[in-house]
């Protein structure tokens, strides 16, 4: 015997009744559980971007292994852009190899550092030469000014002024200190070494036209 339905309960809803249920009926956690994850959804549109793709007439292995390719690509930049999200413009760039006739690996950072024990021990040859370095990689981090393998000290303290006009004379100096401490084995000072420290300090300080938005 079928049950009798409650009198209050309408037979026939009018619409916004019905979406009510629809909404409520949606909403219960089975039909949540069913929704597709993000992986599923990114996995879709990477197979109907590939399925909308003319590979002309290609038929068979030749066809299938274009597919494969395809495949791999945007998977990894899938899992790339994932891991890493987008990247930023501004991101400071991991510099090394070859400064000024040496290769050196080392950070900014680590040369300034480095620069400052040798000060300290009062090797201030040692000290001006790594200050100098020092600037060069800085602006180099900061994708400001660039150095190659046959990038001297005066081409870029020149290539560096035109980017800071105002600190232009200074690096110039700083630059022919570098040389004759380097190349003609004069001596460093410890004023040489405190002027280009100072210089060093007033570069990280300065923005230049360069700048984007600060790291």
């Amino acid at each position: 015997m079928i049950p009798a339905l409650p009198a209050d309960v309408p037979v026939d809803p009018d619409a916004p009744d019905a979406t009510q249920w629809l909404i409520d009926e949606l909403s219960k956690a089975p039909y949540q559980a069913a929704q597709p994850t993000l992986f599923d959804r990114i996995a879709k549109a990477i197979s109907d971007w590939i399925a909308s793709l003319q590979l002309g007439a290609a038929q068979g292995p030749p066809a299938l292994g274009l597919g494969l390719v395809i495949v791999l690509v945007v998977a990894a930049l899938v899992t790339a852009f994932l891991i890493f999200g987008l990247p930023r413009l501004n991101r400071r760039s991991r510099v090394t190899g070859s400064l000024f006739g040496d290769e050196d690996a080392r950070t900014a950072a680590r040369i300034r550092q480095d620069a400052e024990r040798a000060a300290a021990a009062g090797d201030y040859s040692t000290a001006v030469v790594e200050m100098f370095r020092a600037i060069a990689r800085g602006l180099a981090e900061r994708t400001l000014v660039t150095t190659s393998p046959g990038t001297t000290a005066r081409d870029f303290a020149a290539r560096a002024g035109g980017t800071f006009p105002d600190l232009a004379d200074r690096l110039a100096v700083s630059a022919t200190a570098f040389d004759g401490v380097r190349y003609l084995d004069r001596t460093g000072s410890r004023d040489e070494y405190e002027a280009i420290a100072e210089l060093e300090r007033d570069l990280r300080a300065a923005k230049s036209n360069l700048d984007a938005v600060p790291a």
